[in-house]
């Protein structure tokens, strides 16, 4: 009887010990099976004494491959690949096209939908736009004559703040503008700066202004109203801060006094720099809409 007993408690041992040497169980919790997110546990056993109770296992998670059918581990790289993919749809997809004429030029611009009340928007406008001013402008008592050459690539925001057809914008822009002068004289005198030059020493005035800002802010309010569920108008108002302005004025022509023409034209130089309102350039514009 004495060797039986010893013979049990040994067969005991030794099932003992190799359960413990054994690859670990792995267990599978189909109790979520209905919602595909079945998971996937590797169980190791639990230290015990030869003489315990049965061997109990504590189950912890084990790493799992992703599987795609079940959903067990969220697809991290196809997230990523998958929110690129939709950035890239969004950028071919505009929310809306727009041509334009204004104080910019003409143009034309591009834009994507945030949400329901913000877009944003590139675009550019530019050519001569000269005819748009009437031509000319005055500084002060001198009268010039505009041949412009404008290229200003931009990109926006566009706000609906209240959701209806105001709008709010702002942005920046990219100037490159050249804007050619020519003055007129004005009964045979040139008067610059509170001083008059005769116009036949001085012969003729031409000169370029540039301005200084390589990029200009600019901000907008207008309104956007809907035509139809595709076509649309706007118009817009506001201003882009250029900066000062360089000009350049030199005496062309036949005039009969170099001394008189150099120092009438240093003179109209300093007065096209000192405008102020070429710092601040005015946006108006209105245009068209098409929506997708």
């Amino acid at each position: 009887m004495k060797i039986i007993k010893l013979t049990a408690i040994s067969a005991a041992v030794l099932a003992s010990t190799a359960a413990l040497a054994a690859e670990p169980v792995i267990v599978v919790d189909d109790t979520q099976a209905a919602t595909a997110d079945a998971v996937v546990y590797e169980a190791e056993p639990v230290a015990v004494a030869y003489d315990a109770e049965p061997v109990a296992y504590e189950a912890e998670p084990a790493p799992a491959a992703y599987n795609n059918d079940a959903g067990i581990i969220r697809n991290t790289t196809g997230a990523i690949f998958g929110g690129t993919k939709t950035l890239f749809n969004t950028a071919i997809n505009p929310a809306a096209v727009s041509a334009e004429v204004g104080t910019l030029g003409y143009g034309a611009n591009v834009a994507w939908s945030m949400n329901d009340k913000t877009e944003l928007q590139a675009g550019w406008a530019g050519g001569d736009v000269a005819d748009l001013f009437g031509g000319d402008f005055d500084v002060d008592d001198v009268n010039y004559d505009v041949d412009a050459d404008f290229s200003n690539p931009y990109m926006g925001v566009q706000l609906r703040p209240a959701g209806n057809w105001f709008t709010m914008g702002a942005g920046v822009i990219v100037p490159d503008n050249d804007i050619d002068v020519r003055a007129n004289a004005e009964d045979g005198n040139f008067r610059i700066d509170d001083e008059d030059y005769d116009a036949d020493e001085v012969g003729t005035l031409e000169g370029t202004i540039e301005h200084r800002n390589q990029l200009a802010p600019y901000a907008t309010i207008g309104f956007r109203p809907n035509i139809t569920n595709n076509w649309g108008v706007f118009g817009e108002l506001g201003a882009a801060y250029m900066g000062k302005t360089d000009a350049t004025v030199r005496a062309a022509g036949n005039g009969t006094n170099p001394d008189t023409a150099a120092t009438a034209a240093a003179a109209a130089e300093r007065e096209l720099e000192d405008k102020d309102y070429l710092e601040w350039f005015p946006i108006v514009k209105v245009g068209a809409t098409y929506r997708f």
